[in-house]
């Protein structure tokens, strides 16, 4: 194959993939497949991550070719399970230097989105410049989002750095509910969205692979 039947390969398999559904897919036996997937990743269009017990999953993506790296691709490698991975359709690729946790947060809020929300619980494990954090925060109106967001990570994900009590201190007092992803509301932490007046879109089913990966 040249390079552009690869690349035609790598369209034709984006997404998640092991070894065993390249053989589903493609129809072919196991040792074509390892071999097309050590191409495919050696011509820059594969990303390997860790699932459970430690088996390899390939990320493949024409994107992955592309100089820089994406939100979403961070945000996957923190990923403690395949099941809250993304599909990376980031098309914004930051270039030149490492996408900080505190960023990567924010961004998460901002694409208005259930399974964005849900990945970024972890993100709470990251985060080391809560002033950093703070600052990004303020500035798109969403710090007792991530408050509310913090005290659902606290109950679903172990092992949570500790938000220092200014980052507490200088939440707003809302007289308004605000929405995470608008129109959703949670039936189980009715009492953090009380106290923070943020809808939190998620509920206690939606975060057992945290239960299970971390």
């Amino acid at each position: 194959m040249r390079i552009s039947k690869y690349d035609k390969l790598a369209e034709a398999l984006e997404g998640f993939n092991r070894v065993e559904s390249l053989q589903d897919k493609l129809k072919i036996n196991r040792q074509r497949a390892i071999f097309l997937m050590h191409k495919l990743r050696a011509l820059g269009y594969v990303k390997t991550y860790y699932g459970a017990n430690n088996k390899r999953i390939y990320y493949i993506s024409k994107r992955n070719k592309e100089r820089g790296i994406s939100y979403t691709s961070v945000l996957n490698k923190y990923a403690p399970t395949a099941g809250i991975r993304i599909l990376d359709n980031d098309n914004y690729f930051v270039h030149g230097r490492d996408i900080t946790p505190e960023e990567l947060m924010i961004y998460c809020l901002k694409q208005n989105s259930i399974r964005y929300v849900i990945a970024s619980l972890i993100l709470f494990r990251k985060i080391k410049d809560w002033s950093l954090l703070y600052k990004l925060a303020k500035k798109e109106n969403a710090v007792n989002k991530i408050i509310a967001l913090y005290e659902v990570a606290r109950k679903s994900v172990r092992k949570i750095r500790k938000m220092p009590k200014r980052f507490y201190n200088l939440a707003r007092k809302e007289k308004k509910f605000y929405y995470i992803v608008e129109p959703y509301s949670s039936r189980d932490f009715g009492e953090i969205e009380k106290k923070w007046r943020t809808y939190i879109p998620l509920n206690i089913a939606d975060l057992t692979e945290y239960k299970e990966g971390v």
